[in-house]
């Protein structure tokens, strides 16, 4: 009788295919096959439009705390970059080492739940597409106010540090001005190109961690690793870098903001909201109308994933 009733609590993809019965006879082993299914588009669309709705009512002292955080997190791929690069030789291969030191900031700012400017273009953006209200925008755009400003406070005084009082050997140093001498004297047409890119992966990789569970470092490091070795535009690693040329007199705040601010910040936000918010918005929008895609079963795996990412809110 128990397995019978077992046999019974199995979707209706197994009812209508008697094989799969009789492989999965138990709720255990029913329990089991669910745990090791990816969760789908849906799962991971309303896991991190929740998380959006959770930042758009944050506090803006909280988000500018947090801001500021991860811009001060930020020039620790600065150093890391820079300490790798210092220590390898000039070689063509050189840079598929160092630029792993890229990833170390991003990989403190996205495991310690800081507030990144670029993960915003994507998980604020959702819930503003299912509310396409002038109070949801305007929420929203305070929201990137705060927290790119508090963002590019921490880089600029990051930078101020490293480029005005002599923590490091005059090799890092070196290396210091050839980083940042990559995100300087761009064509504005290449440095928005490129920034396009950069907010697109920034972007996936906040739509890929809700399903990644283990893997959620390498996704981080992957992802952001491929940003460095590309010289793909960044707004707030790239600020670091710029504010470090700035304070050092290699270049001036006119070309910070003309040369790099305002292509690299228009193409984040091109990268983040057109390539991934709206596209895995009409992918779920679009799933809804398959058939199946309410089921009881499905329904209970949202709740479940949810339930657990709950327990990990943002500083």
């Amino acid at each position: 009788m128990k397995a019978d009733r077992a046999k019974g609590s199995v979707g209706s993809n197994e009812e209508t295919n008697p094989s799969a019965q009789t492989v999965i006879s138990t709720e255990r082993e029913e329990r089991r096959v669910e745990d090791r299914v990816a969760i789908n588009a849906q799962v991971v669309y309303e896991t991190i439009r929740r998380e959006g709705e959770e930042e758009l009512a944050r506090p803006n002292a909280a988000l500018a705390w947090s801001a500021l955080s991860a811009g001060l997190s930020m020039g620790i791929s600065f150093i890391a970059e820079a300490l790798l690069r210092a220590h390898l030789p000039n070689r063509p291969w050189a840079p598929l080492i160092y630029c792993f030191g890229y990833s170390v900031g991003f990989l403190v700012i996205v495991l310690g739940r800081q507030q990144l400017f670029t993960e915003n273009t994507l998980t604020v953006i959702l819930p503003l597409m299912q509310r396409r209200n002038g109070q949801t925008l305007t929420r929203v755009v305070q929201l990137w106010t705060v927290v790119l400003a508090a963002n590019l406070l921490g880089t600029c005084l990051f930078a101020a540090c490293v480029g005005r009082i002599a923590l490091f050997d005059p090799a890092v140093v070196r290396a210091f001005a050839e980083i940042g001498a990559a995100h300087t004297g761009l064509p504005f047409g290449v440095a928005f190109v490129r920034a396009i890119v950069a907010g697109w992966l920034i972007a996936l990789m906040v739509w890929l961690l809700p399903g990644a569970d283990s893997a959620r470092i390498s996704i981080i490091i992957i992802l952001t690793y491929l940003i460095g070795l590309g010289e793909f535009n960044h707004i707030v690693a790239g600020s670091t870098t710029v504010f470090f040329m700035v304070w050092t007199h290699s270049a001036s705040w006119g070309e910070y903001f003309l040369r790099f601010f305002v292509p690299t910040l228009l193409g984040n936000i091109v990268g983040g909201v057109t390539l991934v918010s709206a596209l895995g918005h009409a992918q779920v929008v679009g799933g809804r109308e398959m058939p199946g895609n309410d089921s009881k079963r499905q329904k209970e795996k949202v709740r479940l994933h949810l339930s657990g990412k709950s327990a990990s809110a943002k500083h």
